[in-house]
């Protein structure tokens, strides 16, 4: 299938050329015709999908038609980064068109934002703090918005949003078109979309399945040497570009640190960081100053990079959903990218829930060939490259004798670290 198809006007086909785009993806196959139509949508869909694309195209090819300088687009996003990433897609696909896009949060001074809106813009992007500041003091008015879209949903209720979110809407014309996308489908979320919603379309893209482009790959580590078997990883795997995910703000913190003080180039993203520095620090990543960014899952959410090799769960995962918004990071746009969890025996029940996800087991690759003799880790085992280069075993042995034989027939392998404990 090819963008030609949905007959967008040539001033947005330059901007889908422009930005790289050659087929859609199968969100935006779905979602575009509804949108296009009019119709409401409820689009469930993971990271990296192409989703953006997938409301904002529609979008400009409405606004078209119409007033100019006038909010006529509201697009709500959960975090800063997240806005700037739309808005930044928002600018590239619109290039031809005329129409203009503002992005409005919090952290910054708020006069160039007022200023920004007064001077007319089509299209607003938002986090709900700050927008709902600008409506309270009057700064900006949404009576002529024609479209709204919740993008991220569920982190808008992860972060506490969904009051924020009515209020906002409650500023809205009744007569709208709504477009509702989010990776996960909580009860809040569904009654949100049941409020907000009138006769939706429905699109659902595998939406709690990592892409198949991604490798996995599971180590068996305690706490204690996470850090080193981190450093051993990113020194002797090609890991161009990757990003390292940890449980708590002051983990990614002092774990960027430490990698600092081991030589690489490394930086953190997490909610403490003022705007500025969270901006450096996504800028460095993009353009390859950094080449490990250490984040939280809150923070994470605004990092859409293309090019991200790898994607290590330094800590595991709450849930598998979160799994998948994780290692989503990586393997897009057809891409191969690696996965990789370190995980000790309290994990084995989260371990055991990603897996049935998945379809299949992680591969379990044993060791690294310079980690030194106080480790746990046994050298006799197959490479993580090799784990990578053939992904997606469909079965393995646990004992060392059965792995043996099995690396000489399939991809499939065995590992232990700390092996006097239960194997995951």
């Amino acid at each position: 299938m090819s963008f030609k198809e949905f007959k967008f006007h040539p001033m947005i086909e330059a901007g889908i050329n422009a930005c790289g785009y050659t087929s859609p993806t199968p969100i935006q196959q779905q979602t575009i015709p509804p949108i296009l139509a009019g119709n409401d949508i409820l689009g469930l869909a993971q990271t990296g999908t192409g989703k953006t694309a997938a409301f904002v195209l529609p979008i400009l090819q409405r606004l078209l038609d119409g007033p100019r300088k006038k909010i006529r687009a509201l697009i709500v996003a959960p975090t800063r980064e997240l806005a700037e990433q739309i808005n930044e897609n928002i600018i590239a696909m619109s290039a031809q068109t005329g129409l203009k896009s503002i992005v409005v949060y919090g952290g910054v001074g708020r006069n160039p934002q007022i200023q920004g809106l007064r001077s007319g813009a089509e299209i607003v992007v938002a986090c709900p703090g700050r927008l709902l500041d600008l409506l309270r003091e009057k700064g900006v008015s949404l009576s002529t918005v024609e479209t709204l879209v919740l993008d991220e949903a569920d982190h808008m209720f992860d972060k506490g949003f969904l009051p924020d979110i009515r209020r906002i809407v409650n500023q809205l014309p009744r007569k709208r078109q709504s477009l509702v996308f989010s990776a996960t489908m909580p009860n809040e979320i569904r009654h949100l979309a049941e409020e907000i919603l009138y006769k939706p379309v429905t699109v659902q893209i595998n939406h709690t399945l990592p892409a198949p482009t991604i490798s996995h790959a599971l180590f068996q580590v305690g706490r204690p040497q996470k850090t080193e078997l981190l450093i051993k990883l990113i020194v002797e795997q090609d890991m161009t570009s990757t990003v390292v995910f940890t449980r708590t703000k002051h983990k990614a913190k002092s774990l960027a640190l430490q990698l600092q003080k081991a030589g690489h180039k490394a930086a953190s993203l997490q909610g403490n960081l003022s705007q500025s520095n969270r901006q450096r620090a996504m800028d460095g990543f993009r353009d390859g100053t950094f080449s490990v960014l250490v984040a939280t899952d809150i923070a994470a959410r605004g990092i859409d990079v293309s090019g991200i090799s790898h994607v290590i769960n330094y800590d595991v995962p709450d849930t598998a959903e979160t799994y998948t918004h994780r290692t989503g990071r990586t393997g897009r746009a057809e891409k191969s990218g690696m996965a990789i969890t370190f995980a000790d025996h309290d994990d084995l029940k989260m371990i055991s829930q990603i897996e049935r996800n998945l379809g299949k087991k992680m591969s379990r690759p044993m060791g690294l060939s310079s980690l030194p003799p106080s480790s746990d880790v046994t050298r006799e085992q197959p490479s993580l490259r090799a784990a990578h280069k053939e992904a997606g075993p469909k079965s393995r042995n646990t004992s060392r004798s059965s792995a043996k034989s099995s690396r000489k027939k399939s991809a499939g392998f065995d590992f232990g670290i700390n092996n006097n404990r239960k194997q995951l």
